[in-house]
């Protein structure tokens, strides 16, 4: 009863309550929106980011804490926390998208809804300061008081340990050999050498990323290299470019260097030697790819679930995708993921997770 009292004595009126929901709004838009950037930046973390120093790793974790810290600050000073949430959610969508409208929409939901939210909270800061010119004081009940805050903390706590829990022995227990040299890979209807860390695997240019599709293709058209093809109308490459005049093809027989005429020992391989190569626990992992979906997509089965490891992948190494041979259109290439994912990307589309092996029968 005691507990009954306190909460009618100290209980807003209904135009405390219209006036408020603005910050209601705001707190349950915020706390959703650090949930969405907490289960991205873990996933990724663990998809993608498991490699290498722990700088890298600890970067996928800065939108999700970020939108975090925002939360917090906007829950004790809504007025601050308002502007730092318009400001920051504003440039950090426009920055993501790139300037393509296609993007921009579909950043909206995690992170463009945060200049909405931050309107609301300039509210919910109007608001405290009627209430407070009002005399109205709150019940003193901790729970109450702190409700918000157990919730912000709470939630993209429970999703971070979900995460943890079903990624941390996947990652932790990666099998790695060391060896980066040529890999024989036998099994599941199939026998290919893998080439050697260097410019057939995993070569890394200056800037900190991999060649595009585009680039590996059209390696060979004059002049020589990755430079700008002038006498080229079109950048993006095809197929047949990529089997005549594709980086591969020029890889000297050892596959540790690349030489200035046609060696035809190596080639891109294919979606489906990829994948019958997947691995786990260094064995492989017998899979087959699935019939690709209407846009281009498709699944592999397996009788072991892939992962990133040895032979096939480097696991301290930032790849996780493999250029294929197959062009899926005009401007887009296939791409396999470690866990036998087929997509496609545009062909001049160069980055730190797309990578490519080339393959020659043992």
């Amino acid at each position: 009863m005691a507990l009954f009292r306190t909460l009618r004595d100290h209980f807003p009126s209904r135009r405390q309550l219209v006036r408020g929901l603005p910050g209601y709004l705001a707190a349950l838009l915020m706390i959703s929106v650090t949930a969405l950037w907490v289960f991205w930046s873990f996933g990724e973390l663990y998809w993608e980011g498991w490699w290498g120093p722990w700088y890298i790793r600890l970067a996928y974790l800065i939108p999700g804490g970020a939108c975090l810290l925002l939360t917090l600050v906007a829950f004790k000073w809504p007025r601050l926390g308002g502007w730092l949430i318009i400001l920051i959610g504003g440039a950090f969508t426009i920055w993501w998208s790139n300037g393509e409208l296609r993007r921009l929409i579909q950043l909206f939901p995690v992170s463009g809804v945060l200049v909405v939210i931050g309107v609301l909270f300039l509210l919910e800061a109007r608001h405290r300061r009627l209430l407070r010119q009002s005399g109205w004081v709150p019940p003193d009940l901790w729970l109450l008081r702190n409700a918000r805050y157990i919730l912000a903390i709470g939630l993209p706590a429970i999703i971070a340990i979900s995460w943890s829990v079903y990624w941390l022995p996947i990652v932790l227990t990666r099998f790695d050999d060391g060896d980066r040299g040529a890999r024989l890979i036998k099994g599941n209807s199939l026998e290919l050498v893998w080439a050697p860390e260097g410019p057939g695997w995993n070569w890394k240019q200056e800037w900190g990323g991999y060649p595009s599709w585009s680039r590996l293709a059209l390696y060979g058209s004059p002049p020589l290299g990755f430079e700008d093809k002038p006498g080229l109308k079109n950048p993006d490459a095809t197929s047949a470019d990529m089997t005549l005049t594709g980086l591969c093809r020029y890889l000297s027989a050892d596959g540790t260097t690349l030489k200035a005429q046609p060696q035809n020992v190596w080639r891109m391989p294919t979606i489906e030697e990829i994948i019958r190569s997947l691995t786990r626990d260094g064995e492989n992992a017998g899979c087959v790819p699935q019939a690709a979906d209407d846009s281009g997509r498709r699944r592999s089965d397996c009788s072991r679930t892939a992962d990133k490891e040895t032979p096939l992948w480097a696991p301290d190494q930032s790849p996780i995708y493999y250029w294929a041979a197959e062009e899926h259109d005009a401007e887009r290439a296939y791409y396999v993921g470690y866990n036998g994912a087929v997509n496609h990307q545009p062909k001049s589309w160069g980055n730190p997770r797309h990578s490519h092996r080339c393959v020659k029968a043992p």
